[in-house]
């Protein structure tokens, strides 16, 4: 199977074990999913009514990115790589999106940068940092 379908099978199998537990809070909202194959996004939505609380939130939000897999915010327990990680996802395939592209070099998993691209990276951050001091 091709690694992209493969991780779509994979982000959807997660994401629907994640909205069915959250269905089980009873706190009056509804998770619901939201999957885009052709576009690589995937979320679960939280919706609805506590008592006078409104609730419209996001507490996943995935995408697909050419053969990577974006975390783009995550307000889980112990986070979706972790999912991912057992799913068989190879940690350099996982990118934190959420985190700042010159702190990713420092996580385990990957930058979301291609090596030209990393290496462009770092120049322009040493430039960056050279002008700052000026």
């Amino acid at each position: 199977m091709d690694t992209r379908l493969r991780y779509q099978e994979i982000i959807k199998t997660i994401l629907r074990e994640h909205a069915n537990f959250r269905n089980t809070i009873p706190d009056g909202y509804q998770s619901q999913l939201l999957f885009d194959d052709e576009r690589g996004g995937y979320l679960v939505l939280d919706i609805g009514w506590n008592e006078n609380k409104y609730l419209h939130a996001t507490p996943i939000h995935i995408n697909l990115i050419g053969d990577k897999i974006w975390i783009q915010y995550d307000d889980t327990e112990e986070g979706v790589a972790t999912d991912l990680l057992a799913a068989g996802v190879p940690k350099e395939d996982i990118v934190l999106g959420f985190r700042h592209p010159r702190i990713r070099e420092y996580t385990e998993f990957g930058t979301g940068f291609s090596d030209k691209d990393e290496g462009n990276f770092a120049e322009s951050a040493a430039v960056e940092s050279v002008s700052a001091t000026r």
